[in-house]
């Protein structure tokens, strides 16, 4: 199986910064792509930041140029600064990760358990 652990996150003041990372461990031949969603209070999750192994990046329209996302590719490990940080930016943040476990299987999505980002005014 394939884990995710979340770290960071937490209580942040608007125009401040916090600092994400989500490790991915267990029987992993390869990481595909990582990235993060997040989930506020009677809100859909929406796609936060992506990154692929070739390390191209994509993110949502409201986080460009505040956020970046990194991917350790060696260690399976992803980033996310989060800079400016805004009250809207408040909500659960999720990591993913696509995973190859083995030759024999196929590429799978895995999500962590989430970690919450509080940003007051």
């Amino acid at each position: 199986q394939v884990q995710l652990v979340e770290s960071g996150g937490g209580l942040g003041q608007a125009g401040g910064s916090l600092d994400l990372s989500c490790a991915a461990s267990g029987t992993i031949l390869r990481v595909y792509t990582m990235g993060w969603y997040r989930q506020a209070p009677g809100q859909q999750r929406e796609l936060v930041a992506q990154i692929t192994r070739g390390q191209v990046r994509n993110y949502q329209d409201s986080v460009k140029g505040r956020f970046t996302i990194d991917m350790d590719k060696v260690n399976n490990i992803a980033y996310l600064r989060m800079n400016s940080l805004k009250p809207e930016d408040t909500a659960v943040y999720y990591c993913t990760a696509d995973v190859q476990m083995t030759d024999h299987e196929d590429i799978r999505t895995y999500w962590g358990q989430g970690t919450q980002v509080t940003v007051s005014s």
